[in-house]
């Protein structure tokens, strides 16, 4: 019997395939929905398609558009962007990239056989066309100043990409997909023929760890190396004490508000905007809830953003004036300091930990000043949906990674055109002047007159006070002690895993 157990044991050890130290494991809160980048837009997805893949333009740590596999994008004429391929760039099957790859990918966008989330987005494009081996000539309908920022994704795909290639996918990126595992994991390669050069370790894997408390220990074990931005801000704060870990920190572009429903009866009247936004205590959610993890913001658009403007109007936390606009807006207080409530409201949040929190906080500091407000909270999927038909008062969501890189971004969002399923204007909110001035930013390709026109823009949208504005998030990496080229960017992006390593003892 001891014998068997020996054997048992020996056996087992042997089935075991050491790990390789140099491989990095990533902990992701969830699995991809797609791999293949012309249709997974869920940020999982997206963030390994970063390391998959390439744009023919991609984002640098400044927000700038810059060239990926294009070695230049020129704009010779008001509708007209001629990208100018590098060459030599391989697919991870051997085949080097050229024009029919590009050309391929942004028609395949306009297939009505594959469902491609990016159709609305580009139907500005009259024509993809490929002018030699190297070069693909984009024609637009009108111009578009913000053009470059859609070149980013979707990443290029190979020319023909079957029906299967979200489960197969080939791109030019650093890393080849080697395997997926459902709700386990997915592993990457090290690509040795990457443009840019080898990577610095020899894979990832990509972990799947839905539960922050979770993810804490595993990193605590060294079972993960690595994660990005996931874990809750206390679950953040505890791992900052553990001298086997590092944490990096930078600004971030994810952005918290509360989406306002502009044909409210209640919620159209500017007055009781603006004193909803006097209102909430930011500093406070920023300080005990998100542990500092987050910068008060004044709008969409993050500072770091070139476009940003710095003179935005600040609702800064006044209960006095929030009373004071209330009172002016024909809502008085019927008891003074008694219970009775100017209005009712209703805020619908997501039914995780710290939405819950946050919408006790916003419920609390409402009440403060007279606004009863019922918080309710629902599974993502339900409320996402109720978001999309305007099916509220209030709801809290964030705009996550690069969705603010570019400010047509304000468009999009604010527009009067871009009510859904246009755009991202869920909450109704109309207005001529805004209208006017994106209008006249999409025309011009001049960043210093978008510069203005933007900055404009934003003015307008902060007086009027269409979103509550919360925070920005900060942006955090923690990882192994060991390890070696950990950093983070504005949009906490994946691009900087190729060069990270471990350090060698």
């Amino acid at each position: 019997m001891k014998r068997l157990l020996v054997l048992l044991v020996v056996a087992t050890a042997c089935g075991r395939q050491p790990r390789d130290p140099n491989v990095i494991v990533v902990a992701v809160q969830n699995g991809p929905n797609n791999l293949d980048p012309r249709v997974g837009t869920d940020a999982v997805s997206q963030n390994i398609h970063q390391v998959l893949f390439n744009g023919v333009m991609k984002i640098d740590e400044h927000l700038q558009v810059v060239p990926d596999l294009a070695e230049r994008l020129d704009n010779p004429e008001p509708t007209v962007y001629v990208a100018t391929l590098r060459k030599g760039v391989r697919f991870h099957d051997g085949r080097e990239l050229t024009s029919a790859d590009v050309v391929y990918t942004f028609r395949s966008i306009f297939d009505p056989g594959l469902i491609n989330p990016y159709r609305g987005a580009y139907r500005y494009i009259e024509s993809v066309e490929a002018r030699d081996r190297y070069t693909v000539v984009f024609r637009l309908k009108a111009p578009f100043g913000s053009f470059p920022v859609n070149l980013v994704v979707p990443q290029v795909v190979p020319d023909g990409a079957p029906r299967d290639f979200a489960t197969h996918p080939i791109g030019t990126g650093p890393y080849k997909f080697v395997r997926s595992v459902t709700d386990d994991r997915v592993e990457v390669a090290s690509f040795k023929d990457y443009f840019e050069g080898a990577p610095s370790n020899n894979g990832l894997v990509f972990k799947i760890i839905p539960d922050s408390i979770m993810t804490g220990l595993e990193l605590r074990r060294g079972t993960a190396d690595m994660v990005v931005n996931d874990p809750d801000p206390d679950i953040v704060h505890q791992l900052e004490q553990d001298p086997r870990l590092k944490t990096e920190t930078g600004p971030g572009a994810d952005f918290q508000y509360i989406g306002l429903n502009l044909r409210d009866p209640i919620l159209k009247d500017v007055r009781v905007r603006r004193a909803l936004s006097y209102a909430i205590d930011r500093k406070a959610i920023i300080e005990y809830l998100r542990r500092g993890l987050a910068v008060p913001a004044s709008g969409i658009l993050p500072p770091e953003s070139w476009a940003y403007e710095r003179s935005l109007k600040v609702y800064d936390y006044d209960p006095a004036k929030a009373r004071a606009l209330l009172d002016e807006a024909g809502y008085p207080d019927p008891d003074g300091d008694g219970p009775g409530m100017r209005m009712h409201l209703t805020l619908k949040i997501q039914n995780l930990e710290f939405p819950r929190l946050q919408g006790a906080v916003i419920q609390q500091n409402l009440r403060a000043v007279g606004v009863d407000v019922d918080v309710r909270s629902y599974e993502f999927a339900t409320l996402y949906a109720d978001v999309l038909n305007s099916n509220f008062q209030m709801f809290t969501l964030q705009w996550v990674g690069g969705a603010a890189i570019d400010p047509d971004i304000l468009r999009r969002v604010f527009h009067s055109s871009q009510v859904p399923p246009a755009g991202f204007n869920r909450g109704h909110f109309v207005d001529a002047r805004v209208d006017a001035l994106l209008d006249e930013a999409q025309r011009t390709a001049d960043e210093t007159t978008r510069r203005r026109l933007f900055g404009e823009a934003q003015q307008a949208i902060a007086d009027q006070a269409p979103y509550i504005c919360l925070w920005t998030k900060i942006n955090n990496v923690i990882g192994q002690r060991t390890l070696e080229g950990m950093r983070v960017t504005p949009i906490a992006d994946y691009w900087f895993l190729k060069d990270v390593a471990r350090r060698q003892p």
